[in-house]
C-alpha cells in the first residue's frame, strides 16, 4: 500500500494490463439474432420431439436435412434472416417440405418470441456484467494507487472535507458492485425459458419443457404458463431498464465531478490530453474542452432516456401487448449501458491529478475545520455544537481576513474560544488545545490518516476494503464464465444430438 504523501509532483495515470479478475466483454455471438434462435429452437423440437415419439422418426431425417439446408443457407452473407416465425416457416417448408411443420406441435409464436427475446436479452446482459467488471477493475486499480492521495470532497456543490482519492473511488466502486448485483438478480429472472407454454395456458401435447431449455441454455422454465408470453416478457425489459438507469446515474455522478474541475483555472484533476480525450476550441486557443467526459455524460443520458422508455411503452396496457417487447429496443438500452461503461473506463484511465495541488486547496480553505469541533468533544468533553460554534467562528474571522488555515493566529483561536464559552454559558477556562494540536488538527493528510470509522479512508480499513473489492471482481468474473460456458455447451450439445438425426452421408 502506497504511504500518505503530500509532496508529489503530478501523477499521469496510465493504463496498466488489468489483472486476471478485470474480465473484457467477450466479443459478439456470431449469427446470434432472432434467426439464430429460431432455428435453435426448432433443432431442439426436431430432437425432442422424435424421442419422445411425437414426430415420426421416419421422416425426421427429411424434416431436420431441410432445416439443416435452410440455416446453412441463412449464414451465408446477404441471406434472408427472418426474424418472426411467420417469416422464418415459408423458408422452412420450402426446404423441408409442408411436413416440416410438424415441428410445430404445442408450440406459438408467442412462446417461441418470448423465449427468442429472452435469449438475445441474456447474451447481451452477460456482455454488460463482464464490462462492469472491466471498469469497476480499473477503478479499484487506480484506487490502490492514490490510498495516499489526499484531496477535497464536496457536498452540495461545496468543498467539505479531505479525504483520500482512494477511498472516494471505492465509493463508486460500491455503487458499481450493487449495480452488477442487481444484474446478476435480473439474469435469474430472464433466463427462463417460455417454451412449451404456447399462447397462455399451455398444450395437449406433452412436451419436454425441461430438455427444451436445457438444449438453448436456460437454467429452468417459465413456471406459469400465462405468466411466460403475457407477464414476464413484459416485465424483464422494464427491470432492466431499470438497472441501465441505475448504472447510468452512477456514471453521470462521477463524470459531473470531475466535469466542475474544469471550471477551475487551477484543476487539481483533469484528462489528460490528446487520444481523443480533450479537444482545442476553435475560437479560444487556451480551451481544451474535455470532449470525452462530454461523450460519456451524454450517453449517460441517452441510457436514462432508454431506461424509462421501457416502463413508458409498458405501461397502461393490457397483458400480452407487444409495446415494449422489441428486441431492437430493449438490446439498445443493455448496449447503450456497455457503451456507457467503456467510455466510463477510458476516463479513469486517462485522468491527471496532481496530489500537491489537491492539498493547495485543502490548505487555502477551510474543510478541516469539523475536526476541532469533533477534537474538542472527543478529548475534551465540550458538547458538540459548542465545539461547531467555536470553529464556525473561527472560519468566519478567517474568510474575512483573508486568514489560511495554516495561518491562522493562535492567539485569536483564544479568544473566539472564550467568546464561545460566554455565548453558551458554559464553563471550562482557556482553550485546551496547545497551538501545536491546534495546527495538527487542521491538517488534511492527518486527519484522513487518523480516522477510525469501519469503512473510513484510514490505510487499514482502505487495505481490508481493496481486498474485498478485487474478491468480489474474481467471484463476479467466475459467475459470467459459468453463465456464458452453460450457454454454449448447451449449444454444443444440441449441435451433437442434431447431427446425429441427420440423414447419414452416402
Amino acid at each position: 500500500m502506497s504511504k500518505f504523501n503530500t509532496c508529489v509532483a503530478a501523477v499521469v495515470l496510465t493504463v496498466a494490463a488489468l489483472p486476471a479478475f478485470a474480465q473484457q466483454p467477450a466479443p459478439a455471438a456470431p449469427g446470434r439474432d432472432d434467426f439464430f434462435w429460431l432455428g435453435e429452437i426448432n433443432k431442439a423440437s426436431a430432437v425432442i420431439n422424435t424421442e419422445q415419439g411425437l414426430l415420426d422418426r421416419a421422416i425426421a431425417p427429411r424434416i431436420a436435412a431441410g432445416l439443416d439446408t435452410m440455416l446453412k443457407a441463412g449464414a451465408q452473407p446477404g441471406a434472408s434472416r427472418p426474424t418472426l416465425v411467420i417469416t422464418f416457416e415459408p423458408l422452412l417448408i420450402a426446404a423441408a417440405g409442408v411436413e416440416a411443420t410438424l415441428l410445430h406441435a404445442g408450440r406459438s409464436s408467442q412462446d417461441m418470441l418470448a423465449t427468442v427475446r429472452a435469449a438475445i436479452m441474456r447474451d447481451e446482459v452477460l456482455k454488460l456484467a463482464a464490462q462492469i467488471n472491466a471498469t469497476t477493475a480499473s477503478m479499484v486499480r487506480l484506487a490502490e494507487t492514490n490510498v495516499g492521495t489526499i484531496v477535497p470532497n464536496y457536498t452540495n456543490g461545496v468543498a467539505a472535507q479531505p479525504n483520500s482519492y482512494g477511498h472516494y473511488l471505492l465509493g463508486h466502486v460500491a455503487g458499481l458492485e450493487r449495480d452488477a448485483q442487481r444484474l446478476r438478480e435480473a439474469y435469474a429472472r430472464l433466463d427462463r425459458s417460455a417454451m412449451g407454454t404456447t399462447v397462455l395456458n399451455g398444450t395437449s401435447w406433452p412436451l419436454n419443457r425441461d430438455r427444451m431449455a436445457n438444449y438453448l441454455g436456460f437454467s429452468a422454465t417459465v413456471d406459469n404458463a400465462y405468466d411466460a408470453a403475457q407477464i414476464l416478457a413484459t416485465e424483464m425489459p422494464v427491470e432492466i431498464g431499470a438497472l441501465a438507469t441505475s448504472i447510468a446515474l452512477h456514471t453521470g455522478a462521477f463524470v459531473q465531478d470531475v466535469m466542475t474541475q474544469y471550471a477551475q483555472p487551477r484543476p487539481w484533476i483533469l484528462l489528460q490530453e490528446g487520444g481523443g480525450n480533450t479537444y482545442v476550441s476553435s475560437a479560444m486557443p487556451q480551451k481544451r474542452n474535455p470532449g470525452l467526459l462530454n461523450d460519456t455524460r451524454a450517453q449517460a443520458s441517452m441510457v436514462i432516456a432508454l431506461g424509462i422508455g421501457r416502463a413508458i411503452e409498458a405501461h397502461n396496457i393490457p397483458p400480452g401487448m407487444s409495446d415494449a417487447k422489441s428486441v431492437k429496443d430493449n438490446v439498445a438500452v443493455i448496449a447503450g449501458a456497455t457503451r456507457m461503461l467503456q467510455s466510463w473506463d477510458r476516463i479513469l484511465n486517462a485522468l491527471v491529478i496532481s496530489p500537491e495541488r489537491a492539498l493547495e486547496e485543502l490548505n487555502s480553505d477551510w474543510t478541516a475545520s469539523q475536526e476541532l469541533a469533533d477534537l474538542l468533544m472527543r478529548k475534551y468533553r465540550l458538547p458538540f455544537r459548542a465545539g461547531h460554534h467555536f470553529a464556525s467562528e473561527i472560519v468566519d474571522y478567517a474568510k474575512a481576513n483573508n486568514i489560511k488555515p495554516t495561518d491562522f493566529p493562535y492567539a485569536e483561536a483564544q479568544r473566539i474560544y472564550a467568546k464561545t464559552l460566554a455565548e453558551m454559558k458554559l464553563d471550562g477556562g482557556a482553550l485546551p488545545i496547545s497551538e501545536a494540536e491546534f495546527r495538527a488538527t487542521l491538517d488534511p493528510v492527518a486527519i484522513v490518516r487518523n480516522r477510525a470509522t469501519a469503512g473510513g479512508p484510514q490505510p487499514a480499513e482502505m487495505g481490508r476494503m481493496l481486498s474485498a473489492a478485487k474478491q468480489t471482481l474474481t467471484a463476479q468474473s467466475g459467475w459470467i464464465d459459468e453463465r456464458r460456458g452453460r450457454i454454449d455447451a448447451a449449444l454444443a450439445s444440441l449441435d451433437g444430438d442434431f447431427a446425429k438425426l441427420l440423414p447419414a452421408a452416402k
